[in-house]
């Protein structure tokens, strides 16, 4: 698209929208016209008052108190359509509270300040008053102690572009309007070439299903066409023929453990094994869909045949669905073939309801899992109902019960011996960080993905969790799991009230030792959960704490073991909570004595897309908010791997890591884009993401680039956040640091801009480029698409 283009769209598109929000702000302010303090605060939904009252007040030309349509219209029309200076004069205003033609540095701490609450950020009192002291510092550049309209103009001329783009985020005022529908015909998106090219595998399977089932139905429907049956006995058998298939498919879809072997061997680069569990799904529909018209189908023969021309003019069509007077020996067991058709359509209904989003998704996980295990009855009748079903189902149901024994509790137990919670973590957002004792023969890749039961929690119940540990960690197994339903909120309250009742026993512990109680001995012995252990070194300096001064370093204590007089031992445990379920606050919590240990039993590990990822030569890593668990393992095990390449210099003993060889990875580059929505997520990993940017620092070559997003915040076209980005942007130049990860990599506000991103990695020339996406489907389909404009391959994990 050509430049001149481009702008004569934009402008079109400002136009539609200045005309929609004319109407919109039309609605608000009525008959009169006018749109008084409360209406403006309604339309303008900014989580500070600040910026409202503002820009109230710089609409309101003629001090009224009001704001008239055409006085609004007028300004947003010059924030659109205005040149950079009157932008920059209506900002200047914005920061100039006290209207005195300059900004003090307290105005502009308060300005600051609103920046950070409307981007979510939460930054203590002294990182607020160094990011101001940084600003005022370069803006004020005759040192006069405030800054002047020149002043302010020639500070923001050093990021190009931001005062051309600027605005007071209005569209985000309200919904802006929807596209219009295009006009005109156009292939849909899963006929266009692009798509065909880059899903070659998925499409020639789809291809095959579809021809395969053509075939079937084909054979079924002449077969009995040839003997004169009537047409709903063709159509009843042809799709009958088709639901043997699919009966099968579907659970050969689900064998876990089978695909995961085949994920090792060359034939997964045949088959689209990546999209198994979509594939599922599908063809669950397709089996509820051929078995509506099966069964219609049927219904249509009971009253072709009991007509008064038909074989049973004696017997209603009721007769022949229900009672079989005529008792056809169908089915592989004589007679049953209609009961059973009927038993298997109310399993069907209820299976397919129970597995729909809005159940699956609302908090009904429950419903969900126990309904599907109806699956077992599914297969027993249908067995009994097709007589032909078990030629399909025998390969297959053999895989599937070995599976299944070697899932069961006492076989993974027999195999692993018992496996413990050794360490529970209670981190920002909801997120349960859990390790887990790993057996000794648990072999598995990065980003695989296991199912857990912790018996306490949920008896029958089984979730699956990405590991987010390396696989060359050799003692434990972590997961971390998002508080988003029934069960991962219970993981989560249990073990919060486990930290309340150590809480509660530390208390009573001092208590006793204020009284006279002076020895541990005598403490633990009045209760054995009393653990007064006093805390070893620092074992991580850098570890970042989830309250208190964001940006700041903490050091944390070891877990160190203890034991009382009766053999029972604990462990001390930092933990850091945040997000709805807490304060935020960093916390200690001691593990349990060993016989009161939390028992854990494991299925898996299983594998994903992400196996694929050391066969790539340039990988792209995505992670939206937890979706990084399964990028953590695989940052970490990278990391491993090229630590085995670390070469010292003899002389000078110092140390790099050169080239690692294509038998150990083929990997050359790796961009990890991670998006969150608010500060606190980040929080996660951010141990991690430092030593890698510290082990980087010693490759011979640029290895790893991080692009960190964060959504809720402001950029710099936006009014209510250009300052606090400017801020930051300059305490970065200065300290080479983030002030809100604390990692050397910026964190970039907003969205990213997949375009400018795509281009930038195809520049870079490292070789063929693989995507791996871990996140919300929404957001999957745009970098999706996004990989079949830039021909990237891509691979989404599903479980």
């Amino acid at each position: 698209m050509e430049k001149g283009e481009e702008f004569r769209l934009t402008v079109e598109d400002d136009a539609k929208w200045l005309e929609w929000a004319q109407r919109q702000f039309a609605a608000i302010a009525g008959n009169d016209r006018l749109i008084d303090w409360q209406e403006f605060k309604l339309a303008l939904k900014v989580k500070k008052e600040f910026f409202a009252k503002r820009f109230f007040a710089l609409f309101d030309a003629d001090n009224s108190g009001t704001i008239s349509l055409d006085e609004l219209m007028d300004g947003l029309r010059m924030l659109t359509h205005g040149e950079p200076a009157e932008k920059l004069r209506f900002l200047f205003n914005v920061y100039d509270v006290d209207g005195s033609g300059q900004i003090d540095h307290e105005e502009l701490r308060t300005v600051l300040e609103s920046c950070m609450e409307e981007s979510a950020l939460q930054l203590s009192s002294s990182v607020l008053d160094e990011l101001t002291d940084a600003l005022f510092e370069a803006a004020d550049e005759d040192g006069s102690g405030a800054i002047s309209f020149d002043e302010l103009r020639r500070e923001l001329e050093k990021y190009p572009d931001v005062m051309e783009n600027m605005t007071i985020g209005a569209a985000g005022w309200l919904k802006p309007p929807d596209d219009e529908p295009k006009t005109g015909p156009h292939l849909p998106r899963y006929l266009t070439p692009r798509y065909i090219n880059n899903n070659l595998r998925k499409v020639i399977f789809v291809i095959a299903y579809c021809l395969l089932n053509a075939a079937l139905f084909t054979e079924a429907a002449y077969r009995f066409a040839f003997r004169g049956a009537n047409w709903c006995i063709i159509v009843a058998r042809g799709c009958g023929q088709c639901l043997n298939l699919n009966s099968s498919l579907i659970l050969v879809l689900m064998l876990r453990q089978t695909l995961t072997y085949i994920r090792s061997t060359r034939v997964a680069r045949l088959l689209p094994i990546d999209q198994h569990i979509i594939f599922h799904k599908t063809v669950g529909l397709i089996i509820a869909a051929l078995s509506l018209v099966h069964s219609l189908a049927h219904v249509g023969n009971a009253v072709i045949i009991t007509s008064p021309s038909g074989p049973l003019p004696n017997n209603t069509a009721w007769d022949v669905l229900f009672t079989q007077p005529h008792l056809t020996p169908l089915g592989l067991v004589k007679h049953s073939a209609f009961l059973t058709g009927w038993l298997l359509d109310i399993i069907l209904v209820v299976m397919v309801i129970c597995s729909l989003p809005f159940v699956r998704r609302s908090g009904n996980f429950q419903v969900f899992y126990w309904t599907h295990l109806m699956y077992i009855f599914f297969w027993v009748l249908l067995l009994m109902h097709g007589p032909r079903f078990w030629y399909w189902f025998i390969v297959p149901g053999i895989i599937f019960i070995l599976e299944r024994v070697s899932q069961l509790r006492l076989v993974r137990q027999a195999q692993f011996g018992k496996m413990y919670v050794e360490k529970a973590d209670l981190m920002p957002s909801g997120v349960t960080h859990l390790m887990i004792t790993r057996p000794p023969h648990f072999d598995y890749s990065p980003g695989d993905y296991l199912f857990v039961n912790i018996p306490q929690i949920a008896k029958h119940e089984w979730h699956p969790f990405t590991i987010s540990s390396a696989p060359e960690e050799p003692d434990t197994i972590s997961l971390h799991v998002r508080s988003a339903g029934n069960w991962t909120n219970k993981l989560y309250s249990f073990y919060d009230e486990r930290h309340k009742r150590n809480r509660q026993v530390s208390i009573r512990s001092r208590s006793r030792k204020s009284n006279g109680s002076t020895s541990t001995e005598k403490a633990a012995e009045a209760d054995p959960l009393c653990l007064d252990v006093p805390p070893s070194p620092p074992s991580d300096p850098y570890r970042y704490r989830s309250g208190g001064d964001q940006g700041s370093r903490h050091p944390v204590t070891k877990s160190m073991g203890w034991s009382d007089k009766n053999g029972k031992s604990a462990t001390y445990v930092e933990v850091s909570t945040g997000g709805k379920h807490s304060n935020g606050k960093h916390r200690k919590l001691k593990r349990d004595p060993t016989n009161d240990r939390v028992e854990v039993f494991i299925n898996g590990p299983y594998g994903t897309a992400t196996r694929a990822i050391f066969r790539a030569e340039h990988a792209v890593l995505i992670g939206a908010g937890i979706g990084v668990t399964p990028f953590a393992s695989i940052l970490q095990s990278i990391m491993l791997r090229c630590r085995t390449n670390q070469q010292t210099c003899p002389n000078c003993q110092h140390e790099w890591i050169g080239s690692v060889p294509e038998h150990v990875m083929r990997i050359k580059k790796v961009d990890f884009i991670w998006i969150n929505r608010n500060q606190k997520a980040f929080e996660w990993f951010v141990r991690l993401l430092t030593q890698l940017e510290l082990q980087q620092a010693g490759m011979s070559e640029r290895f790893l680039d991080m692009h960190m997003f964060m959504t809720a915040a402001l950029g710099k076209t936006d009014m209510k956040g250009v300052g606090l980005q400017m801020a930051l942007d300059i305490m970065h130049s200065k300290g080479n640091k983030d002030m809100i990860t604390g990692l050397k990599t910026r964190t970039q506000p907003g969205r990213p801009d997949w375009d400018k991103l795509f281009a930038d990695i195809t520049g870079q020339r490292k070789g063929k480029v693989q995507v791996f996406f871990c996140g919300s489907p929404i957001l999957g389909k745009t970098i999706k698409a996004m990989c079949e404009k830039y021909k990237f391959h891509f691979h989404k994990e599903n479980f």
